[in-house]
């Protein structure tokens, strides 16, 4: 589409008294004693531009019809000072002062602001003569915004300048302008600090439809350059503002070991950021807190953040509570929804990330000796992408003391020459070097048609540090078979392991 032709071509009436029936007086101010600020970073520079327009779109925002004064109101008012000349003196400074002849039809067809502003019956709707005070960093964007509500098109093209008129558009509400700002910036190459800026664009330019595509191409730009969290180095991640790290935490591709580790992540920047605890537990409360996937981190790990004082206590209890409740619900009707597609939660804390460390569902008991049931489901995709040789490891969970996993792995059966699916647990070498542990362990796997967990492997073993045991060919199958459409199984394309563990006293 031709966006120059769009709407009509007025470019001949603007400025032209022939044309026109009002006459716009745009007085350029400049807040007393507010100077341009020397950033040190692109972030510091984001945030700067950011808080300078948001206060004055901010000043203007519970009643935008301030902005404008008629000339009748221009003059003395009996008993004392003209009350804009008063807030003139104490708080701006006119710089200069421009005129224009405006058609108050052209800009009424364009924006709802100036629409209301000349039919409201109010006196200043009957001037002929009105004043438009604007502050000196908008002088340019506000008279390309004049010219396109004329002519449908900007001679701006440099990406901060058509920033620059997309934020005036959202405050005269120039609709057209806005779209059209959005579509020129998203045909243009993404960096850092572009996706910063548009992420920090003011509440009401975010909720708009038409710079969504905008905003969310700006997220995906962030999410793909932080994908891989081990190829980040620390520094760089906490010099991100907030707005970055919400696109990052977002992310459903996030590659990381677990949710536990994106937690450690988090509490490290946000302690970096905010070194007052209240401060700390607001953004992590009201912001960051709907971002992190409560629901796949470790038992252990939600266990300790109801000890600590990371949240409120409060919202850490409720969001403790619904993890758990999560875990324990998801169990409870799985063999229910075996046979259908689980539907996806409206919520991202209930979304799975791309873990290193794979999340598994726990059942503990304490007596009458420490047990626990590992639930562990992968993809085919998952198991499919271990072969010929490599292995898919799940998080960390607590027995008699003692750090333990599963860990999937695609194996050669060396008495048969073929390649099968194993299934082991290890002992984390992280643990106490003499720590000992016997364990006894029972591997099973859910199958087609009963959809029951069926019995394939159990054994009693003697863990010390870094040690594992298990079978490498658990099914009896080898991998062609396995990963057939008919195996029975996969149940949707979902692989359902099994580990009931518990310690020998």
């Amino acid at each position: 589409m031709d966006l120059s032709l769009s709407g009509g071509d007025f470019r001949f009436a603007f400025n032209n008294v022939n044309f026109s029936d009002r006459l716009l007086r745009i007085e350029i101010t400049q807040s007393s004693g507010e100077g341009e600020v020397i950033c040190s970073s692109i972030v510091d520079w984001a945030r700067d531009r950011k808080r300078r327009r948001e206060d004055i779109v901010n000043e203007n925002s519970n009643n935008k019809t301030q902005v404008l004064v008629t000339a009748a109101e221009q003059e003395p008012k009996s008993g004392g000072e003209d009350e804009n000349e008063r807030l003139t003196n104490n708080n701006t400074s006119v710089l200069s002062v421009q005129e224009l002849h405006i058609s108050s039809a052209i800009l009424a067809a364009k924006s709802p602001f100036f629409y209301k502003l000349f039919s409201n019956g109010m006196l200043e709707s009957e001037q002929k003569q009105m004043t438009l005070k604007i502050d000196a960093s908008e002088e340019t964007a506000v008279m390309e915004l004049l010219k396109f509500m004329y002519s449908n098109s900007l001679s701006v093209t440099a990406s901060s300048a058509l920033l620059d008129v997309l934020m005036v558009a959202d405050k005269f509400e120039v609709a057209s302008c806005m779209k059209y700002c959005s579509q020129l910036l998203l045909k243009m190459p993404m960096t850092l600090e572009s996706s910063l800026l548009l992420l920090d664009l003011p509440s009401s330019l975010l909720m708009a439809d038409s710079v969504k595509p905008l905003t969310n191409a700006a997220r995906q730009f962030i999410a793909s350059r932080y994908k891989n969290m081990s190829k980040i180095t620390m520094e760089e991640l906490m010099a991100l503002p907030l707005v970055g790290i919400e696109a990052i935490l977002a992310s459903d591709g996030l590659e990381i070991q677990s949710e536990d580790v994106v937690y450690e992540v988090v509490l490290k920047w946000v302690k970096s950021h905010y070194s007052v605890l209240e401060a700390r537990q607001e953004v992590l409360g009201s912001h960051l807190a709907r971002y992190i996937r409560f629901p796949h981190m470790t038992t252990d790990r939600l266990k300790k953040i109801l000890t600590s004082n990371d949240f409120r206590p409060s919202v850490a209890s409720k969001l403790v509570v619904e993890a758990l409740f999560f875990k324990t619900e998801s169990l409870a009707h799985q063999h229910v929804l075996l046979a259908h597609e689980q539907p996806a939660s409206t919520s991202r804390r209930f979304a799975k990330r791309a873990y290193v460390h794979r999340p598994i569902k726990i059942v503990e008991f304490a007596v009458p000796r420490p047990q626990c049931i590992i639930y562990l489901d992968l993809k085919r995709k998952e198991c499919e992408s271990i072969y010929p040789s490599s292995r898919i490891s799940s998080q960390q969970f607590t027995l008699g003391g003692q750090g333990f996993f599963l860990s999937a792995q695609c194996n050669m059966d060396h008495l048969c020459l073929i390649h099968c699916f194993g299934l082991f647990i290890g002992m984390q070498e992280n643990g106490s070097a003499s720590a000992s542990v016997t364990v006894d362990y029972d591997f099973s796997v859910r199958s087609k048609p009963t959809m029951e967990f069926v019995g394939k492997f159990k054994g009693i073993y003697t863990f010390t540090r870094g040690k594992a045991v298990g079978c490498r060919n658990l099914l009896g199958i080898p991998w062609d078979i396995f990963t057939a459409k008919n195996c029975p199984y996969f149940i949707n394309d979902v692989l359902h392991l099994r580990a009931d563990l518990s310690i020998r006293l």
